[in-house]
């Protein structure tokens, strides 16, 4: 018993003269104030291993602690490229929005749908990107036949859409589906965007108006609207109070019973709701007749204001160098939107 306790003793008076004797060579710091001091030693990578011997009394039960640590060899997955991260990829040529977040009109982003409303065909000019023209389809023919096209009386009932243009069988008709073309342009609307448009004209002026729109297009040229009036459901007047510009339909001279150079695709009427169809003493009145209403306004051509045409405006310029007549110079009537062209 006395030699068990003499053993324990001096065990215990071993342990004291390490310790003193450990705090002595550490200068009296603690294990983690002396690997802070001495990291070459303390954080030794061992041998056979790429990872840093951790100190046990810095491993935490923490997150971080918990999850492997990353290192630059690791490969990390990108995700799946949504059509939205292909549009705003790097690789693509798009620019970035100015501060304010609207993007410049004259580089419209690389996704927006300039897409031809009606498919372009082997048989069609193509003039420039987004502009062509060619023989009317099927579909277009489907899409004007009784609005801005007429119908004969026996094929009316035949016409899955509303007829609203009707003609009697025997009647012969000034111009024929062959003798007219589908154009597909794009053009800058009021907000300085840019926009697809479709006209259907004559053939003897689809090369003129297609390099007239092309150039209005390269000068950033505002157009509310560019629509076949079959949208308007062939109604002129509907299409002008919406200021929309179009060419071919087959109509008679509003308050007349002669045919309309529209009625054989040979006119065009420009931002009409700007630029009104006006007729002095009308019907030997005395009155001033102004057509769309709502646009007398724009008929006093003395006043200054926007998308007016003049002889100073490209329109006029472009049109007239091509051999198209003015409205806007007619002596008993004016009609400022108007252009045409006699073809053989």
């Amino acid at each position: 018993m006395k030699k068990g306790m003499g053993t324990l003793i001096f065990l215990t008076a071993m342990i004291l003269v390490c310790s003193v004797a450990a705090r002595l060579l550490t200068r009296g710091q603690t294990l983690s104030e002396y690997a802070d001091a001495n990291p070459d030693i303390a954080y030794a990578t061992p041998k056979g291993t790429g990872e840093a011997a951790p100190l046990a009394e810095n491993i935490k039960e923490s997150p971080e602690a918990a999850s492997p640590k990353q290192t630059s060899s690791t490969s990390i997955s990108s995700p799946a490229r949504t059509p939205e991260a292909v549009m705003t990829s790097p690789d693509r040529n798009t620019s970035a929005p100015p501060e304010d977040g609207i993007a410049p009109s004259s580089a419209p982003d690389s996704w927006q749908d300039l897409s031809p409303i009606e498919e372009e065909t082997s048989d069609s000019v193509h003039y420039q990107d987004g502009f062509f023209y060619q023989p009317l389809t099927d579909r277009v023919i489907a899409r004007i036949t009784g609005i801005s096209y007429p119908v004969k009386e026996t094929l009316a009932p035949t016409r899955s859409l509303k007829v609203v243009n009707v003609v009697p069988d025997d009647e012969k008709l000034a111009v024929d589906y062959e003798d007219l073309r589908y154009l597909n342009v794009l053009y800058y609307d009021f907000n300085g965007e840019v926009q697809t448009g479709e006209l259907i004209c004559n053939k003897g002026i689809a090369q003129d108006l297609i390099e007239i729109f092309y150039e209005l297009y390269l000068n950033e040229y505002q157009i509310e609207k560019i629509r076949l009036i079959d949208s308007y459901g062939g109604d002129d007047t509907a299409s002008m109070l919406d200021n929309n510009t179009s060419c071919f339909n087959y109509r008679v001279v509003d308050g007349t019973n002669s045919l309309s150079k529209h009625a054989l695709g040979c006119a065009i009427d420009i931002n009409p709701f700007y630029n009104p169809y006006v007729v002095f003493n009308r019907n030997g009145s005395g009155e001033t007749y102004i057509s769309p209403s709502g646009s007398e306004k724009y008929a006093d051509r003395t006043q200054n204001f926007p998308y007016k045409i003049d002889e100073t405006d490209l329109c006029y310029k472009l049109f007239t160098a091509r051999g198209f007549t003015w409205g806007g110079n007619w002596n008993s009537s004016k009609d400022y939107q108007h252009f045409q062209k006699v073809v053989n």
